[in-house]
């Protein structure tokens, strides 16, 4: 067995376009420039990892700019990108993300952002910043457009092929009429390489949320929890995804995601030292303030980092056999980190292999360091210990 679907895990890393370094907390020690990214990316690509998260909102670069710019730089490495429903109209993002397929030989990867912090939202101009249930209804049909918009231009020619061949034969236009959303006569070209699209991945774990992954997702992605949460999280889609085939007929196949933090040494104390190594220069007052803002956040995930996070307070953050919750006194969002051995972190990521988690998105501090670190060692010891298991299933 190697997942829900049977379908082995994929391993995905993160690009720090935030900052990077070996601590948080403090003042990102690196320049985080376009050639810093590009050496992250290489690394990534030769740590055997096959794509890379690229963040989005705050202080972040554009996600589609710097992934385009990584993936000239690669050769396989595919650029998870962030498309947000409301900040770029439809029509113009299936085209973005269809150039960025066939610019990239068929490497693009969607990450469909409904929505951060209602700040950040507001800031960047979004009328929906504080209804996230409006804004996950938008992203349905949002979603909905761009993929009958993908799924039209099959067959099409690419390139200037199109303006001589005449885009009214290649592609039946999308016309829509939607509470959001108005289309006429709408075309997307180039055709995109990856069929029926380029996957789409989507996070969030309200009820809202799940019911827009049902309908829309090809991966959905969750912050790492412990097993029988992420269990629950699993259930609740397939349950609205069953009822999606029982009303409205539609069949789909959902992947699911883990997105979590890593700290791989040869030895589980030397692990256990550098992780706590990355928060041993938090200044009280950031710990504090950190933690205020979290508890304080409206975002469903962060609630139940938070709850992770307390629940384990008592035992120095430690979660269960390598897992640590520690850098979420200051870290957001996917925080929780594996801890230990190549083997013992590989053992703990296939029990959500088991329980039907097929990708996974890692990252570490210094990203740059830690991708290489975490590539030679985990991900072999991952794929060995499966093969090993299937082998000795077959006999």
């Amino acid at each position: 067995m190697t997942s829900i679907n049977n379908v082995e895990p994929e391993f995905g890393w993160y690009m720090p376009t935030r900052g990077d370094g070996p601590y948080i907390g403090v003042k990102p020690e690196r320049v985080v420039d376009t050639a810093y990214l590009i050496r992250v990316a290489q690394a990534v690509e030769d740590a055997g990892y096959t794509f890379a998260l690229i963040p989005t909102g705050g202080e972040c670069s554009d996600a589609w700019i710097i992934g385009a710019t990584l993936a000239a730089h690669t050769n396989t490495f595919k650029p998870l990108v962030a498309m947000r429903p409301g900040l770029i109209a439809p029509g113009l993002a299936a085209r973005m993300g269809a150039t960025l397929d066939e610019a990239t030989g068929g490497r693009a990867l969607i990450n469909i952002v409904t929505g951060s912090s209602p700040e950040d939202m507001k800031s960047m101009g979004d009328p929906l910043a504080f209804d996230k249930d409006a804004r996950y209804e938008r992203t349905l049909e949002y979603i909905k457009i761009v993929r009958q918009l993908w799924t039209n231009s099959h067959g099409a020619p690419s390139g200037r092929a199109l303006a001589e061949y005449g885009k009214v034969n290649a592609i039946e236009p999308v016309n829509v009429e939607g509470k959001y959303f108005t289309i006429e006569g709408g075309v997307s070209y180039p055709p995109t390489v990856q069929k029926p699209h380029p996957p789409f991945y989507f996070g969030g774990s309200s009820t809202a949320a799940k019911k827009t992954a049902a309908e829309i997702a090809d991966v959905y992605l969750m912050w790492a929890e412990p097993l029988d949460w992420i269990k629950e999280q699993i259930d609740e889609v397939e349950g609205y995804r069953r009822e999606l085939l029982r009303t409205q007929g539609i069949d789909r196949t959902i992947r699911y995601g883990l997105r979590a933090q890593v700290v791989i040494r040869e030895t589980e104390e030397e692990a256990w030292e550098a992780a706590r190594s990355i928060i041993s220069k938090i200044d009280p007052s950031v710990k504090e303030a950190s933690l205020t803002r979290h508890l304080g956040a409206v975002s469903t995930g962060q609630q139940r980092q938070n709850q992770v996070r307390e629940q384990a307070a008592a035992n120095d953050y430690v979660i269960g056999p390598n897992f640590w919750a520690g850098l979420s006194i200051v870290r957001g969002g996917g925080a929780m980190a594996f801890v230990g051995t190549p083997d013992q972190v590989a053992d703990r990521l296939i029990e959500y292999v088991d329980i039907g988690i097929s990708s996974f998105i890692l990252s570490g501090y210094p990203n740059l360091e830690e991708a290489t670190i975490s590539g030679k060692a985990l991900i072999p010891a991952v794929r060995r210990k499966l093969l090993e298991r299937q082998t000795v299933a077959r006999a």
